[in-house]
This record gives structure tokens, sequence and C-alpha cells, in this order.
């Protein structure tokens, strides 16, 4: 257990990361007369090293951020505040993160019991996925959507830090479950060498697209998963709208996916194109959002169709090339479809290989200006030092941690798993669906589980509740279908306006959720008036 060692008796060459609380200052200034206030709530023995260290309760001018340069790699170690008392480490600032934080922190807990967490995540803002294509349709500000983790945790105890995950080395198997305090359940290497020693280890990576199984597409399709894919899209389109302006012809958007993310990013990109795109979505199914409500389906198809989006079912992508101008005419021409479509543009334009994948199809050639992917994911959870093998996590095909009921991970009583890096199966043996829903829920559970494993109590097994599916069509069209009304399907203006509200309940804390509605009320005040004048306007031009 050379790791453990390590994480608990750091060497005198070895950086240490202190996590100062407000009654540390004082002695702080006194070992450290000249240490510079800018450091905030970390601080590094060693100046020219690369880690990014965020403390919930800085105060300081660049809120408690300490940026240190790539050097020497020794081994560092985080230091608790408080070695007695239990310390969670929740890898993973998402759905399954931060609400399992957020739930810890929320629960009342016995004075010596309540647990150090720590909260790590790669970015520096929590990211509401599902209204990620507010952001294109120019509904809400990124700040509504995508509040840093210092803000949200400004007024918890709740640590963060902004790393990524490079190597997990539990120390914890089968028969050494036993009170927090007495044994440590292993350790997380960072990427920027920090080790951090946990007694209880959450885990909520999330995942991330998948590209690399279609020739070109890593190369040159983009993803919609992630805030910084959502400000890549908007980019994208945001030149194309400028170099096609006036030219009178249209932007040719691919969309490789019909499931949810695919019709809602269909949906969206062609309303916000209107008569100046062609937005043509492709599925290797024949039916749209195979898993999806029928109302939900049928609302989805109704207003793809107002909107003309092409429908291209029962196909799959073979590959996708980068072409100039002519070549890319060339190729539609010899396959059939209208040529010349390429000759107007002098911009970098795409060609996709359809393979049918039912008999009775021929396979296509289309061309597009942009290209957008929203099939295929993999889980991010950490790999594992080869030497730890009688300890590794278990694993399913698409690399999940297999969880037991009470999401703790098979094997390892002192790991949690949750969202994309759990594999739990629902009463009748189907895995639980990837989404957001699931994964707030489990951070109840999951929250809730730790405070009984460190008050010796019984943990609850998790049972997912379907609430029912959204899913947006665009800057006032939607479809909810609640579970608690069989047959049910709000659409349109009232199905955006619950679909709203809904997300508005759920977003991650009091003091954000109030600056959220404050922001929409306005915004809708304002579209309120701004759509008044124009009806007066057109009946006073009218008389």
């Amino acid at each position: 257990m050379a790791h453990i060692a390590l994480s608990t008796s750091a060497s005198a060459s070895a950086t240490l990361l202190l996590p100062f609380n407000r009654g540390a200052k004082q002695w702080t200034n006194k070992l450290f007369p000249g240490f510079p206030k800018r450091y905030g709530t970390g601080f590094s023995l060693f100046p020219n090293k690369v880690v990014r260290y965020v403390g919930s309760g800085a105060t300081v001018a660049n809120r408690g951020v300490v940026e240190i340069s790539e050097g020497e790699k020794a081994p560092r170690s985080y230091v608790w505040q408080d070695n007695k008392k239990p310390r969670v480490c929740i890898l993973g600032g998402g759905f399954g993160g931060l609400y399992t934080a957020l739930r810890l922190e929320s629960l009342v807990w016995p004075d010596d019991k309540k647990p150090q967490v720590l909260l790590v995540d790669q970015s520096e803002r929590f990211v509401f996925k599902p209204m990620l294509y507010e952001l294109l349709s120019g509904e809400v500000d990124a700040w509504e959507i995508a509040p840093r983790f210092l803000d949200l945790l400004a007024n918890t105890s709740v640590q963060f830090f902004q790393d990524r995950v490079k190597l997990l080395h539990p120390a914890d198997h089968l028969g050494m479950n036993g009170p927090s305090r007495s044994r440590c359940g292993g350790t997380v290497h960072l990427e920027s060498g920090l080790l951090i020693e946990y007694d209880w280890l959450v885990l909520a990576l999330g995942a991330e697209s998948k590209l690399d199984f279609v020739p070109g597409a890593l190369e040159f399709a983009l993803p919609f998963s992630t805030l910084e894919d959502a400000h890549k899209v908007d980019n994208k389109l945001r030149t194309l709208e400028r170099t096609n302006f006036g030219k009178g012809s249209p932007i040719h958007v691919a969309v490789v996916g019909c499931g949810y993310a695919g019709v809602e990013l269909a949906a969206t990109v062609a309303e916000r194109l209107q008569d100046g795109g062609i937005v043509q979505a492709i599925n290797v199914d024949t039916t749209i959002c195979p898993t999806a409500p029928p109302g939900n389906r049928e609302a989805a198809l109704k207003v793809l169709s107002s909107r003309k989006v092409q429908l291209l079912l029962g196909y799959f992508v073979r590959s996708i090339q980068r072409v100039g101008n002519a070549e890319a005419s060339e190729k539609l021409t010899d396959s059939g479809a209208v040529p010349g479509i390429a000759a107007e543009h002098d911009h970098e334009k795409y060609i996709l290989e359809l393979q049918p994948a039912e008999r009775g199809f021929q396979r296509q050639i289309i061309e597009a200006d942009l290209v957008l992917w929203t099939v295929g994911s993999k889980p991010l959870l950490p790999l594992l030092e080869p030497g730890d093998k009688p300890h590794e996590l278990p694993l399913n095909a698409r690399g999940q941690a297999e969880t037991d009921e009470t999401l703790r991970v098979k094997g390892h009583p002192r790991i949690f798993a949750l969202g994309d890096s759990s594999s739990l199966r629902d009463s009748n043996g189907r895995l639980l669906p990837a989404t957001a829903q699931v994964a707030f829920q489990q951070a109840d559970f999951a929250g809730w589980n730790i405070w009984a494993a460190i008050n010796d109590r019984p943990l609850l097994p998790f049972r997912f509740q379907n609430l029912g599916e959204m899913m947006t069509l665009g800057s006032n069209d939607a479809a909810i279908s609640p579970s608690f009304i069989e047959g049910l399907t709000l659409e349109g203006p009232i199905g955006h306006t619950a679909r709203k509200i809904a997300y508005l309940i759920r977003l991650p804390t009091d003091e954000h959720r109030l600056k959220v509605g404050i922001s929409w009320l306005t915004k809708s005040a304002i579209n309120s008036v701004s759509s008044l004048q124009s009806t007066l306007s057109k009946v006073l031009s009218g008389s």
C-alpha cells in the first residue's frame, strides 16, 4: 500500500496544499509574514507548479484560485483540515457529483461526524445540460445554466478543486467495511500530481461524446454535450450566417442521431436558420426518439415537419470527408443528387456517406456546411494503476462501474458510483438510462447512504421514479409527457413554460434559482411588451 503511505506522510520535498479556513489566517500570517494575500484558501510551497485549487470560502480578488506552473513532478498530498472527521471526495461536478455534495451539506450531522467534502471537476462551471439548446436560440445566458462552482458553493463548507482525475487507488475491498474514521478508503491521483486520500469516494465523472468509431467524425463533426461544445456550434453558426448573408444560398446542417438530443438540436437549429438553412437529421432507426412516449414523438414530428427538417431514417453514417467545392459537387452529381449545390460557397464543406441500415434503401451521399454529432458516449472513469489488479473496479462493456442497489461499487464498500459512471438495472433488469433525471435522483440517495454509512445506519436501495420526459422544440415550443397522467402531453407554449418552470426548480441552489427566476421573468416581460408593440404597430398601419 505504498500509495497510501504517500498520502498520509508527505516527504520534505513534497508540496502541501492546505485548505485554510477563516481561523487559520492568524497563524498563517505569523508563520509566513510575506505570504501573498492573493493566494486565498490554498498555497503551495513550490509556487512554480501547475495546480488550480479553489476553496468555497474564498474572499480575495482572485476568488481563491491558486495558479501554479508545470514543473517538478514529485507527488504532493492534499491535507484535509481535520483528519478525525470523515473525508468524502467527489469526482465530477455534474448532476450526480454536485447534487451529492449539496445533499451532504443539507443533512443533519452529529458535530464530530459531519464529513469534509471535496469536489473535483475539470471545469470551473457546473452545466445544466438539458438547457444547452437554449444557448443556440438565445433564450438563456451562459451564467444562468452554467454558474461557477465557486458561486454555488460559496455558502457551504464544500471545497472545490479544479483538476482532472488521472488514477484511482482503491484500498477497500469486501471485509474492510467499518467505521469511516478508522480505515482509509484509498487515494485519488490528479493530473496536477496531487494525491487525495479519502474515506468515501463518489464517482460521478459523467461521459464524453464518442466520435472515433466513424472515419472523419472526430476531425470534422462537432459534438453537443458540454458548454464548450455549445459555444463552438454557436460560433460556427454565426460564421455561416455572416458568410451566407445576402447570397440567397441556404446553410446545410447535418445532425447525426435522432434521439432526444438530435431532435432537440435539429428543431432548435432549424428554427434559428429558418428559410436560410436546410437541416437534415440522420438516424439508424426508422423512427425518431424510439424510446420516447408517443405524445412527445408526435409533437416532435409535427414541429420538425413545420420547419422542413429532412429526416433520413434507416441510415448510419459510414464516413465524413472534408472536400473542396469542385470535388463536393462532382461527388453529389455522381450519387444522383442535385448538382451545383456547393458551387456558390467558398468555405469548407463536408461529404457524408450514408449506408442503409435496412434492405430496400439506397446508399446516399449528402453535403453539409456543418455536421453535428449526438450519438455515442463513453464514461470517464479513471484508470487504475496496473499493480492494483486485485482491487480494480468491476466495469461493464461500456466502462461503467457495476453497483449494487445502494449505489456502492460491487466489492468496494467505500466507493459510490452514479450517473454515467454507474451501471445499475431497474426492477425489470433493464439498464437505467444515462439521463439527468436518473443522476439527479441518484445523488439524493448517494448523499443519504453516505450519511447512513458514516453513522452506522442501514443503507437504502435506490429506486428510480420516472417523473416523465421533456424535450425542447424551439424558443416557444416544447413537449412534456408526465408519468403520473397517462396519455397526457403538454406541447407548444404551454409545454415550453412548464418545462422552464420544472428546470428552474431543479437548479442547484436557492440563490441561483432566485437570480435565474428574476432574469427569466424580466426577459418574459420585455418580450411581451415587444410583442404587444409589434401587434399594435401592425394594427395601426393596417388602419
